[in-house]
């Protein structure tokens, strides 16, 4: 009874706590995808790197022609046990947080229930193929990329 008792307060404790190590299963993601599905004359993409054992920054830039329309700054942080996705878009007045609610080997899904849209963004690799969605409310998006 003692070692079950042992084992049940151990995993219940590490339920839900994420580590750097944990972090260290989005290394796939450093570096700088090309999306492959824009509109035409439009082109995008997104810059990944590690910046510290806890966060990951990066950038989404969308182009018309030679032109820069949008940039998001994206962040991927690791704080008090938890990992979430920071997104920050012009259209918002601060940081959205996204908190990571699934994360594999090859992706990740999070999400943010009181945010306008989206509501969820998952990402899945599948070697030099990234796709990114974002989603809320009945409607999804796909942003699809290769990595340079």
């Amino acid at each position: 009874m003692r070692l079950f008792l042992i084992l049940f307060i151990a995993a219940t404790t590490a339920y839900g706590q994420n580590t750097t190590n944990d972090l260290k299963k989005l290394d796939w993601l450093n570096g700088t995808w090309t999306r492959t599905n824009p509109k035409a004359g439009r082109s995008g993409y997104e810059t990944w790197k590690a910046t510290s054992s806890t966060t990951m920054t990066g950038k989404g830039i969308m182009m018309k022609g030679a032109d820069t329309t949008f940039i998001e700054k994206i962040r991927i942080e690791l704080k008090d046990g938890q990992i979430f996705y920071v997104a920050d878009v012009p259209e918002n007045k601060g940081e959205v947080w996204f908190a990571f609610t699934e994360l594999t080997a090859n992706g990740f899904v999070c999400e943010n229930p009181k945010h306008d849209f989206p509501k969820k963004i998952s990402y899945e690799v599948d070697g030099k193929n990234l796709k990114a969605t974002i989603s809320g409310d009945g409607k999804a998006i796909d942003y699809l990329f290769v990595k340079q």
